[in-house]
């Protein structure tokens, strides 16, 4: 491990250098985590529940970019130093590091000038609020509502916020007033270096990959059935179509066996009741 000795660093900050540099040299995939609106409290949390998977340092960038440099870090990298941040240090691919962060935020209350990450709704139900000045803030977001029993109840569940709007003072006190807490928060990964290449893009919709992966599968299907390709998998269906196959072509011909006869039977009464009731229609009669 490089080791950083230098006058002009104070101790903790060369502490950390090298606890930088030691990290990255230790494990294979390098994230940077953007802090913004991150509580102190959920990176405790983190660090505690995720032992063994990962470990998260909260570094200034400054430092975080002398020891970088001093891993060989690439530009592309180094240019992703901006704002406060948090480096997490895995063996996890970056991809598996984004869902495990993901899967790993928790909910907390909104606060104003917080982006919803989510669909807002207010359930419908009694609020367990008595009536008063509140009513003014559900009228404010058209939620409808009735008194009964001496408690507010909302009659139906309501959007009040789309994902991406801001959350504004008064809907911020609504929420907290109901107790729903609608943010998701939490580490998010921004950039990651992993295997010698800087990932840029690491968002991953599971559900949307699900879909691409069974687009794929059905279309690889009816290909393999159309060019008759005897995988394992589809051989029963090549086997039935070449039956289906077979029986049209013997039909065609009048090829008789157990199988087509019949087919051919058939064929020969439905023309037989053709000619009948053309010979009918010109006057002929049976």
């Amino acid at each position: 491990m490089q080791v950083v000795k230098e006058r002009r660093y104070p101790e903790k900050k060369v502490k950390m250098l090298n606890k930088l540099v030691e990290l990255g040299e230790k494990y294979r995939c390098i994230a940077i985590s953007n802090l913004h609106k991150v509580r102190t409290a959920q990176i405790a949390e983190l660090k505690k529940r995720l032992r063994g998977k990962l470990e998260i340092l909260v570094a200034k960038n400054t430092i975080a970019k002398k020891a970088f440099s001093k891993l060989n870090l690439p530009k592309d990298f180094l240019e992703g130093l901006k704002g406060s941040n948090a480096f997490i240090f895995t063996n996890l691919d970056a991809f598996s590091l984004y869902l495990l962060m993901e899967k790993n935020k928790t909910n907390v209350p909104a606060k104003s000038g917080d982006i919803a990450t989510d669909d807002i709704i207010l359930p419908a139900g009694n609020t367990g609020l008595p009536p008063g000045p509140v009513l003014s803030e559900f009228k404010t977001f058209n939620v409808p509502t009735r008194i009964d029993a001496g408690s507010i109840w909302i009659d139906k569940d309501t959007l009040v916020a789309k994902k991406g709007d801001l959350i504004s003072p008064t809907l911020s006190s609504l929420l907290s007033k109901l107790n729903i807490k609608p943010i998701k928060a939490g580490l998010s990964i921004s950039l990651a270096y992993m295997d010698g290449l800087v990932c840029k893009e690491i968002k991953l919709d599971i559900k949307e990959y699900e879909n691409y992966i069974q687009e794929a599968l059905r279309e690889a299907h009816s290909l393999a059935i159309g060019i008759k390709y005897p995988a394992r998998e589809i051989l029963p269906k090549i086997v039935m179509q070449l039956h289906r196959e077979s029986l049209a072509l013997a039909n065609r011909i009048n090829y008789y066996d157990r199988d087509t006869l019949p087919l051919l039977i058939g064929k020969a009464l439905t023309q037989a009741q053709n000619i009948k009731i053309e010979a009918e229609k010109k006057g002929y009669s049976s």
